[in-house]
């Protein structure tokens, strides 16, 4: 599973970079048409993460991403031809679709695979996956020097390539351990097979597991903070170079590769990665405030201060990352950790859709004090969220931990 994470992050480094710019340049779109598209295309995407879990709960989880890494290498082939708003809205929303679901399906597989060392495994994909990125971005980099729509056309086409390479590596698989997948041995006294269990439990009616998604959807505004806030500060409102816009994206990479296995540790365990979350509240502040310092009139002060914030946000990105990790299968009902696992996905798929409106039209235009407020908020609800993780932990089933799925058990004949 890690070659098909630096596969598919590669492909995906040669396409996010460009990806606007491809709409404009190639495809013939105004750029107001092009970020309607992009944030209609994404709303679609929320619901591949709740649908690709459910499916993982009643198919073969390697089947359903094989489905996955095909659909999304059809919509990049699709999109090669196509021209005008109509045409690429549904490849937009399917490609969107297909990511958010590859990424719930990926976790599940590694949630079974790696068993009670899941955090120290996501970690160890966290890094191939920063790695991915950063190969393909810099290859897309380097293509961009030429500026002709062949180029942008070729990026896509390597995009979409990745995904057919990963499909046939994901065939390779073995199918990892299930709970609710029973194995049936032929034997001459005739097919043993477990007993079914009960129905599963809904996350949907879970409201202590619903509200502790909803609070790793407001810290997964950190995402949008890095990629979209601070960018925008430093060239709006600040005397730090320009250029700073994008090199605080390498100072995220170099240490996200540089640290995230050691900072696994956090999220060992359930509670472990509770006590870990006052460690990110306190994190957030001094990204909140070293954001708000950088309006300071000297450029050294306020290059400093810059880096101090995308410092912070990127120990926010590994630490909260693996608290979430263990806490979003952990929490999970024995029977149903698929379908909650999927319920879960929205959180980050939320934020995505969410966080750039509200960095521009909240945070940034309020000046410091949006990003005094924006740290304060998020601090509060890690504090929040440690609260309800802790009560839950109280009254949790003791095989709540373990790997399973959400339905009854699907019987597979095997001769």
């Amino acid at each position: 599973m890690l070659w098909i994470n630096l596969v598919d992050k590669t492909g995906s480094g040669l396409w996010v970079s460009v990806t606007a710019l491809y709409f404009v340049v190639v495809a013939g779109l105004s750029p107001g048409s092009t970020g309607l598209l992009l944030g209609i295309g994404g709303a679609f995407g929320i619901a591949g993460a709740p649908v690709a879990g459910r499916l993982a709960d009643r198919l073969p989880l390697t089947r359903v991403l094989l489905g996955v890494q095909l659909l999304r290498a059809a919509a990049g082939f699709l999109m090669l031809p196509a021209h005008g708003f109509w045409q690429l809205l549904p490849l937009v929303a399917a490609a969107s679709f297909g990511e958010r679901s590859a990424s719930v399906l990926t976790k599940l597989f590694a949630a079974r695979v790696a068993g009670p060392d899941r955090a120290r495994y996501q970690a160890v994909q966290r890094t191939v996956v920063n790695i991915g990125y950063t190969i393909g971005g810099l290859a897309a980099s380097a293509a961009l020097a030429f500026g002709s729509t062949a180029v942008y056309r070729l990026l896509l086409l390597g995009d979409a390539l990745s995904f057919v390479v990963v499909a046939v590596l994901v065939a390779r698989c073995a199918e990892p351990p299930s709970a609710t997948r029973t194995v049936v041995t032929h034997t001459g006294a005739g097919p043993v097979a477990a007993p079914a269990r009960p129905p599963a439990n809904s996350p949907w009616r879970d409201r202590g597991y619903l509200g502790y998604a909803a609070l790793d959807s407001v810290m997964f505004l950190y995402g949008c903070a890095l990629s979209v806030g601070l960018p925008l500060w430093i060239i709006t409102r600040t005397t730090a170079p320009h250029g700073l816009a994008a090199a605080v994206f390498v100072i995220n990479t170099v240490i996200v590769v540089a640290c995230q296995v050691r900072l696994s540790r956090h999220g060992r365990t359930p509670r472990i990665a509770a006590d870990a979350l006052r460690r990110v509240g306190v994190w957030f502040l001094i990204c909140g405030t070293a954001t708000a310092a950088a309006v300071v009139h000297a450029p050294w002060a306020a290059t400093l201060a810059v880096v101090g914030s995308a410092v912070a946000l990127t120990v926010v990105e590994m630490i909260q990352s693996a608290i979430s990790w263990e806490l979003s299968v952990s929490l999970a009902p024995a029977d149903a950790q698929g379908a909650y696992v999927g319920v879960h996905g929205l959180a980050q798929s939320t934020a995505r859709c969410v966080g750039p409106l509200l960095m521009t039209s909240a945070v940034i235009a309020c000046g410091p004090a949006g990003w005094l407020a924006f740290g304060a908020v998020l601090a509060g609800a890690a504090l929040l969220q440690r609260h309800l993780v802790l009560r839950r932990l109280g009254t949790v089933r003791p095989d709540a931990a373990e790997p399973a799925l959400s339905v009854a058990p699907v019987t597979v004949s095997e001769h």
